[in-house]
């Protein structure tokens, strides 16, 4: 896994790059949220293919439990992905709350993802 630094005007944003999952737990979304914050980004993509296809399944719980430290650290986060393939009418919901508001966003690409994250 590393990180690439997109730096636009003043803002800092991590786009974590792996060839494999980075969250498969609770706890894995939970030690990447600390060790960027810590490293001083407050805005951090991620990408699907990097999390456990489980984190879409809200029944598990894991994207409320990490959804939820990312949002009390108020660090934002943009998932960029292909969430079509999720069936699940209470994910896409979800998604579409999620993106009404600045905190979590789902999008389709990185660039759209430094475009939200960049906007003040």
């Amino acid at each position: 896994m590393k990180n690439e630094t997109h730096q636009i005007n003043e803002t800092q944003i991590a786009e974590v790059i792996s060839e494999v999952n980075v969250i498969n737990r609770i706890e894995d979304g939970l030690n990447l949220l600390g060790t960027l914050y810590y490293q001083g980004f407050d805005k951090i993509i991620l990408h699907e293919k990097n999390i456990t296809p489980d984190f879409f399944d809200l029944k598990s719980g894991i994207a409320g439990e990490i959804l939820q430290k990312f949002s009390n650290y108020r660090v934002r986060l943009a998932i960029v992905g292909d969430f079509t393939k999720y069936g699940s009418r209470s994910l896409k919901d979800f998604i579409v709350e999620s993106n009404k508001r600045r905190d979590i966003n789902f999008v389709s690409t990185s660039a759209e993802a430094i475009k939200i994250l960049s906007a003040t």
